[in-house]
Formats: C-alpha cells, sequence, structure tokens
C-alpha cells in the first residue's frame, strides 16, 4: 500500500494524489494546474486505462478540470463525487471544453498562416460530456464499497456547494488504514453552505495550506461595508463592477445583497438593479437555487422554509447572451454588476472595465484574491492606466476591496480541523500551498500538534504500512529564462533592495485601518508619479 504525489505538490493549484492497493490503482482529484509551474513535473507512471477508480473532492477546475482528458485517454472506471460536485461538474467542465477548443480554433488559424503544425485541445466537449457519465454520487457520512477491502466515506468540507473531505479505509493483509484527503477545507460562517466538519478517524491525513501561514483576523461585518460601498458608488452616480469566480462566490455575493435589500440598507435607491453578467455563473446560480438543499447551513434552511430564495430577489438580473451583456453599460442608471473571470484575465468583466474604469464615479470592488501578474492585480497594485483590447484605458474609478471573504480555511481552522481527530494520525502530508508555504506548515503543525509532518514533491511516493519515502519526488526548479541582461550595478542592487524594503511595509499594512493605508498609497503614488517615464 504506497500513497504518490502528481499534482499540487508544493504548488497551490492542479491537485491530484495516487494510492495503490490492494491490486487497485486510486485516483483523488484529477485537477488542472492554472498559473506557472514552479517545480519540474513528473509524468504519471501509469496509464488513464490502469486508473480503477478516481475520488473527487470537489467542481473546481484546479481540482477536476483533467478529467475530460483522464477519459479520452482510456480511463473507464467510476468517478465518486457528491451529488452537487456532479452537477457543478456538468457545467464546469463542459464550460472548460469550449474555452479548449476555441482557442484551439484561434491558434489554429495563427499556426496555419505561419505554417506551424496543429495546436490540438487538451479535451473536447465530446470528451467532457463523456467524463459526465463516469459519476456516481455519494451522500455524505455513508460508507460505500469500491471493491472487497476498500471503502469511501464523504464528509462536509465547507469549502464550495457540495465540497467534501474524502475518507479511503483499505483492508490489506489483514491490515486496514484510513487516508483521509482533506480537499480544499472552508472558512468559518460563510453563506449559505456549512462549516467544515471533521471525519474524527485517520491514520494519515492529506491537508490542503492555501492558507496554511496567513490568519483571516476578526470576521468583517461583510453587509453593512458593501452597503457602504454601494450607497457611495449609488451616490455618485457611478456603477459598482465586482469581478467575481462564477462558481461559489457570486453566490454568496447575491446572499450578501438579497440581505442588504431586505434590511432596506440602501438609501435613495429603491429596487437597485443587480447583474449578474456570465453564462457559467447564472448555470451556477441556477443550481444553488434548485433542490440541493441537504448542502446548505441551517439559515438557508430556514429561508427556503418559509419559501424564500436565499440569492434571488427583485431587481436581479441574469444575462446569458452577448447582446444581454452589451445591453448593461447602455443604461446609464447606477447598478451592481458581477462578472468573471473573478482575476480579470478573460471573460466579460473585462468589456465591463473598459466601460467603466475610466469613469471617476464608478468602483471596481475586488471580493477574491489576485494572483501575481494577473490584470486584477495589476489594477489592485494602483495602476493608473491598463491596456484592454488594445486600448488605453485611465483607471479613474475607486478601486475597493472587501479583506476576510474567503472561502479557504486559515492556518488555525486548519490546525484546529487537524487537532478534531479522535485518533492522532501517524503522519501529515502537506500539499495545495505555495512552495515554502507547505514547509511553514508542517512545522507548524509538528510544533502545535506533535505530529510528524512532511510537504511533498511532485512525484514523491510512500510506504503506507512502513512510512517509509520511497521516493522523494523531483525537487528540481524549472529554470525562468528572461533574455539577456545588462550587468547589474551596485547602486541597481541597492534599489531592488529599497523596494523590497518597501514591500515589507505594504504587508505590515495587512488588515490595518484604511485611512492609514490610503495615506500610504496616496505617498507612494506620488513617487511613482514623479518617477514614471
Amino acid at each position: 500500500m504506497k500513497i504518490a504525489f502528481y499534482g499540487a505538490a508544493h504548488e497551490v493549484t492542479g491537485s491530484c494524489t495516487v494510492v495503490y492497493a490492494n491490486g487497485k490503482t486510486i485516483m483523488i482529484d484529477c485537477g488542472m494546474e492554472q498559473g506557472p509551474d514552479i517545480y519540474e513535473n513528473c509524468e504519471l507512471p501509469i496509464l488513464p486505462s490502469q486508473i480503477d477508480y478516481l475520488l473527487l473532492t470537489h467542481a473546481h477546475i484546479d481540482h477536476s478540470g483533467k478529467i475530460p482528458a483522464l477519459s479520452a485517454g482510456g480511463f473507464r472506471g467510476h468517478i465518486y463525487s457528491t451529488l452537487a460536485t456532479g452537477h457543478l461538474c456538468k457545467i464546469m467542465l463542459l464550460d472548460s471544453a469550449y474555452i479548449q477548443e476555441s482557442e484551439a480554433k484561434w491558434r489554429n488559424k495563427k499556426a496555419k498562416r505561419a505554417g506551424e503544425s496543429e495546436y490540438l485541445p487538451l479535451y473536447t466537449v465530446e470528451d467532457a460530456t463523456y467524463s459526465l457519465e463516469q459519476f456516481v454520487h455519494c451522500d455524505y457520512e455513508k460508507e460505500y464499497e469500491l471493491c472487497e477491502g476498500i471503502k469511501i466515506r464523504f464528509t462536509d468540507a465547507g469549502h464550495l456547494l457540495g465540497s467534501a473531505s474524502i475518507s479511503l479505509s483499505v483492508t490489506e493483509n489483514g491490515s486496514t488504514q484510513t487516508i483521509v484527503f482533506s480537499g480544499d477545507l472552508g472558512n468559518h460562517t460563510r453563506p449559505l453552505i456549512r462549516d467544515p466538519q471533521n471525519p474524527k478517524e485517520a491514520d494519515y491525513v492529506v491537508i490542503e495550506s492555501t492558507y496554511g501561514t496567513r490568519l483571516h483576523g476578526e470576521r468583517v461585518d461583510y453587509i453593512n461595508q458593501l452597503a457602504e460601498i454601494i450607497q457611495d458608488t449609488f451616490d455618485r452616480g457611478g456603477n459598482l463592477v465586482i469581478p467575481s469566480f462564477a462558481v461559489g462566490r457570486t453566490q454568496e455575493l447575491l446572499y450578501l445583497i438579497r440581505k442588504i435589500k431586505e434590511q432596506g440598507l440602501i438609501k435613495g435607491h429603491d429596487n437597485f438593479p443587480v447583474y449578474v453578467d456570465s453564462p457559467l455563473a447564472v448555470e451556477a446560480t441556477e443550481i444553488y437555487s434548485g433542490n440541493l438543499t441537504d448542502y446548505f447551513d441551517d439559515e438557508a434552511l430556514a429561508l427556503l422554509e418559509e419559501g424564500i430564495n436565499p440569492i434571488k430577489f427583485d431587481g436581479l438580473m441574469l444575462s446569458v447572451t452577448s447582446e444581454e451583456s452589451m445591453a448593461i453599460n447602455t443604461d446609464k442608471n447606477p447598478k451592481i454588476i458581477i462578472s468573471a473571470s473573478g482575476m480579470c484575465e478573460a471573460g466579460r468583466i473585462r468589456h465591463h472595465l473598459k466601460h467603466n474604469l475610466w469613469r471617476k464615479e464608478c468602483t471596481v470592488l475586488f471580493v477574491g484574491y489576485q494572483a501575481e501578474g494577473t490584470l486584477g492585480r495589476i489594477i489592485l497594485e494602483g495602476s493608473r492606466e491598463i491596456k484592454l483590447f488594445g486600448e488605453p484605458i485611465l483607471v479613474q474609478a475607486q478601486i475597493r476591496t472587501i479583506e476576510g471573504i474567503s472561502s479557504h480555511a486559515d492556518r488555525d481552522m486548519l490546525t484546529e480541523w487537524l487537532n478534531a481527530f479522535t485518533k492522532k494520525p501517524k503522519t501529515i502530508f502537506v500539499n495545495h500551498g505555495a512552495d515554502l508555504v507547505c514547509d511553514e506548515f508542517a512545522a507548524h503543525i509538528e510544533k502545535e500538534l506533535g505530529i510528524y509532518a512532511t510537504a511533498p514533491y511532485n512525484g514523491a511516493e510512500y510506504d503506507l504500512i512502513s512510512g517509509v519515502c520511497l521516493e522523494r519526488g523531483n525537487l528540481k526548479k524549472i529554470e525562468k529564462h528572461y533574455g539577456e541582461r545588462r550587468k547589474e550595478s551596485a547602486a541597481f542592487k541597492q534599489l531592488v533592495s529599497s523596494g523590497k524594503r518597501l514591500l515589507g511595509i505594504i504587508e505590515s499594512y495587512r488588515g490595518g485601518a484604511n485611512k492609514d493605508m490610503a495615506k500610504l498609497m496616496s505617498q507612494i503614488n506620488s513617487i511613482c508619479d514623479k518617477w514614471e517615464k
């Protein structure tokens, strides 16, 4: 019996772990990598046709995004997930396949003109459709036998509708070992869904560490903070534009806006319109509005019992067609526009930014993490001008954030979840975190809980009977080539050092008073204005 790590090892995305036991090969998650690699990936040493079962923790693409490619490559086993995960995968995998095909079509136009070879998509809509037929839906806290000696159980992870931690129990040669895969664990007291539950028993645990070195701080009053931003923007006569992830975050925002409307917190703008402009978000909203009541928290269930839809209200407009999307910006009345993608890298949000970023009366509100190098991060960091569709756009709208809206548990929540196991695990494997975060969280676990913890690299293998590491994995980082560089002077090195010092000062303001951060930002922008060429 052994476990091997082939994704999200010292990286945040692309989750993929394999357990070999009882002559069976069991894959847990089959995610797509999003963003650049840090370490060189090891080739999966097995063919898709050699995988017997796939267990899926939740529908997010970094956990499910390569499933159609696996099926297209010959995987013919069942995919076990919760019912809600299956429903969300239906829209997300088909959407991903459509994007793959569209990108291939665009690339091949260029390739044909340049005489280059044809570009093939990772998978097609047909591949995604076939993979959806392989899903088997499981209930929370019910034990399922995959085959003799191998059982599974799903426990609510509180991260996304239908998200789960998965317990895999294997009896081999008279010995039973239980491995728990945390999946992505959710933040506490979030709208709509329950807090993460703990499976209680484990010999080994594989835990995510997205926020393994960070704390969310005191819970923000999201409703009043959001209401203040809406009121201020509408009073200026502007639109509130919110880049948002289509599945999960958009539905949480609708929940908060419904409460704001219900409590009458916005004055002078009765029945203000709210547009959800993303076909994927619209489909996800319909799923959240369906009959998946087993996945909701008590507050959402109480609303449903009263006949109240938790995420729908008067003034909500769901935009699907291109014509509906374009019409939004012809309406001059103040409105909220929620659109994907959440980091402004693609999708309809870029069109809304083009129409609203240059308007001083408007606000762009970020409610999710903005990865380094993304357009969202560039705007958030104070850029005065960006390019959209080849056109320079001045950034004159107010740029706001609501801190603390995260779908991931922080360091202390992760630690508390681990501490809730009634039997202390032998080993904890830390994955799904940034390079140094994985190592730091593993050290934190050992210090706080006294349990051996390690952060495997891509390709690492461990024997789950003896606990011995069989293969350490690939520790080689990918070299980044930036071309020829001029020799750096001592003065330039000192300038870079000063820049790093400034970043340290900025980081120290995280969670600080908005007034202090605004003052510092103004001073930094003044320096940039003086020295920008």
